[in-house]
C-alpha cells in the first residue's frame, strides 16, 4: 500500500472537509501499490488522516474515502450507499432523486441517480472505476432494478486516465423510461439526455414556480425536457412558451405535456436562445415569468470571465422581455462562479437595461444533492428569483 506523506499543515484542510488531496501538497510517497488503489495519508509526523485512492496520472493524487482507518471493501461501499439512500428516503424522495452525489457522500467521483425503476451512473475516477461490478453488484442488492446505465461519457475520465464509456451494465434500459416529479408524469432519456438524463436537481425550484406563474405568460429557456414548463403549467400559467436548440428535447416536452394534458398551454420553439430572446424583442414581445436555466458557461476557472459575460447577456435581453412586476428566475450550474460573482452580473445587467429589480430569493441545487461542508465545489447551483420593479 502507498502512504502519502502530506507537508507541514496541508493536513489541516483535510481534516476540515476538503476531500481532495493534491500533488504539490505532498512532501513524498512512501511503500509500492497500483494505480486506483486505496492509499493511506498521514501527516508530516506520520500520523493518520485519511485513506482515499490514489492516481498519479491525475492533479487530484488522493480523492478521500475515510478518516477513520478501516477497510474498504464490499462492506464499506453496501453501507455508504445504504446510508445515502436512506438520507434520501427520510427526505421523502422515492420515484427519481440522486442516490450518491460523489464527494457529499463520501464516495468520490461517483454519481448515482435513480429514474423509477431505473439507474444511471457515473464512474468518473480510476479509483471508482476499479470497483464498478462490486458497485454495481450493491446497487442490484439495495434497489432490484430493472436496469443500470453507464453515462461515463464524460471528458473528467481523461483527466484519470480514462476512456469516455456509456452502455448497459445490468438488466436492459429503455430508450425512455417515465418518472413522476412534482406530480407530473414525464418522460426522461437515459441513454441519450443530459448529464445522467435529466437534472434532477432543479425538481425543488421546477415546484417553487406555483408562487409565481399562475395567470401569467411564461417562458422557459434552454427548456432541456421541459420540467419547469411543466409545473408552470400545472400551476396555472395561461401560456407557456418552451425554448430549446434541441428538437429532441422539444419532442419529450410535447410528449410530456401529453401525458399530462397540457398541450393546450405549452408552445415549444425550436432554436438559439439567444437569439430567439433579440428576436423577440425586436417583435416587441413580453412576459410575466422567464425562467434561465442555462447549461455552464464556464468549466475551468480560466474561462470564468468569459463565462460571466454569456450570464450578463442572456440575462439582459431577459429582463428587458419582462413587464413591470415580472419575475424572472435565473440559474447557474458554473460551480467556478460564486454565489457573490452571479449576484454582481445581476446587478450589472439590470444597471445596463435600465431595471431596478429586487431579490425575492436564492436557492441552491436540492436536498439530494446537499453539499459537503469544507468543499465548495460541491456547492455549484446558484437560482436567483428577481423581481421587475
Amino acid at each position: 500500500m502507498y502512504q502519502v506523506v502530506l507537508k507541514k499543515g496541508e493536513e489541516k484542510r483535510i481534516l476540515n472537509g476538503e476531500p481532495w488531496v493534491f500533488a504539490n501538497e505532498v512532501q513524498k510517497i512512501e511503500g509500492s501499490g497500483k494505480q486506483g488503489e486505496v492509499c493511506r495519508v498521514v501527516n508530516c509526523e506520520g500520523r493518520f488522516v485519511a485513506l482515499g485512492y490514489i492516481n498519479h496520472l491525475s492533479k487530484i493524487l488522493v480523492r478521500v474515502l475515510s478518516y477513520n482507518d478501516e477497510p474498504i471493501d464490499y462492506d464499506f461501499f453496501y453501507r455508504r450507499i445504504k446510508e445515502a439512500n436512506d438520507y434520501r428516503l427520510s427526505l421523502g424522495y422515492s420515484n427519481n432523486y440522486r442516490v450518491v452525489f460523489g464527494e457529499s457522500d463520501l464516495l468520490p467521483a461517483l454519481i448515482v441517480d435513480k429514474y423509477g425503476d431505473y439507474l444511471s451512473c457515473q464512474f468518473l475516477s480510476l479509483g471508482m472505476e476499479k470497483r464498478k461490478q462490486m458497485i454495481c453488484d450493491i446497487l442490484v442488492s439495495i434497489f432490484n432494478p430493472v436496469g443500470i446505465y453507464e453515462r461515463s461519457d464524460v471528458s473528467v475520465r481523461k483527466k484519470e486516465g480514462l476512456n469516455e464509456v456509456k452502455g448497459v451494465l445490468y438488466g436492459s434500459v429503455p430508450e425512455r423510461v417515465k418518472i413522476v416529479e412534482n406530480e407530473l408524469e414525464m418522460l426522461v432519456d437515459i441513454i441519450e439526455g443530459q448529464k445522467t438524463g435529466y437534472f434532477l436537481d432543479q425538481k425543488e425550484n421546477r415546484d417553487n414556480l406555483k408562487h409565481y406563474v399562475k395567470g401569467k405568460r411564461v417562458l422557459d429557456c434552454f427548456c432541456n425536457v421541459g420540467g419547469f414548463s411543466l409545473c408552470a403549467a400545472k400551476y396555472g400559467a395561461k401560456e407557456v412558451i418552451s425554448a430549446d436548440i434541441s428538437q429532441k428535447a422539444l419532442d419529450l416536452v410535447n410528449e410530456s405535456a401529453k401525458l399530462n394534458g397540457l398541450l393546450n398551454v405549452i408552445k415549444t420553439v425550436q432554436g438559439d436562445v439567444f437569439e430567439l430572446l433579440r428576436k423577440y424583442r425586436r417583435e416587441g414581445e413580453n412576459f410575466d415569468v422567464i425562467v434561465l436555466d442555462p447549461p455552464a458557461f464556464t468549466k475551468s476557472k480560466d474561462t470564468v470571465k468569459e463565462g460571466l459575460k454569456g450570464y450578463k447577456d442572456i440575462n439582459i435581453q431577459a429582463l428587458k422581455l419582462l413587464k413591470k412586476g415580472g419575475i424572472l428566475v435565473t440559474c447557474s450550474c458554473s460551480q467556478h462562479v460564486s454565489i457573490k460573482q452571479f449576484n454582481e452580473m445581476l446587478a450589472t445587467a439590470a444597471k445596463e437595461c435600465g431595471k431596478q429589480v429586487k431579490m425575492v430569493e436564492l436557492r441552491m441545487q436540492g436536498k439530494d444533492h446537499a453539499s459537503l461542508i469544507g468543499f465548495e465545489e460541491s456547492i455549484y447551483l446558484k437560482v436567483v428569483v428577481l423581481y421587475v420593479m
